[in-house]
């Protein structure tokens, strides 16, 4: 299963590959994500409004519904789809594949029933670009949106900053 997850994350368009270890940095409090990931200031400013956003994510991860009736939707369901909205906002999450590869492992394994509907509310608010709402939504597969049922196996691979290699440098 790891190298399928390899494989999706590969399938990513580059930016999209370096938002998702960006956010795993923030979200899993992995490295510094200021000094790592920020090139300019206007990338410092996005990168500390979604740490200030992700300061949710401890909340999120302790209340995921356990079952799917509607009185643990809505404390739920909301600040996930803000925190979503957030993430789809910033156009680097083009599709719902890359949207999940990336909730899966900054919640859980047991968030994949909730994600297609928060998927589905953040890419239709109104406060995104139409032409992204649009190729958000219409990434969403009828499979995705529709399933009867969801693995609970966690992610197993979880992509991380890489240091280049000089390749001069090595030995013959």
């Amino acid at each position: 299963m790891t190298l399928s997850e390899m494989k999706e994350f590969a399938g990513f368009a580059a930016a999209t590959q370096r938002y998702v270890r960006r956010s795993l940095d923030i979200g899993l409090d992995r490295d510094d994500a200021l000094s790592r990931w920020s090139r300019d200031v206007v990338e410092a400013a996005s990168i500390r409004a979604q740490a200030r956003m992700y300061d949710r994510l401890p909340e999120l991860r302790a209340m995921v519904p356990d079952d799917n009736g509607l009185h643990s939707v809505e404390p739920f369901m909301a600040p996930l789809v803000t925190v979503s909205a957030f993430d789809l906002g910033q156009g680097r999450l083009t599709s719902f594949s890359a949207y999940r590869f990336l909730y899966e492992r900054l919640i859980g394994a047991e968030v994949r029933p909730w994600l297609p509907a928060a998927f589905c509310s953040a890419a239709a608010l109104p406060t995104l670009h139409p032409d992204l709402r649009r190729r958000l939504l219409q990434s969403i597969s009828e499979a995705a949106a529709t399933a009867s049922g969801w693995s609970s196996r966690q992610p197993s691979f979880y992509p991380a900053w890489v240091e280049k290699v000089d390749s001069t440098a090595l030995p013959n």
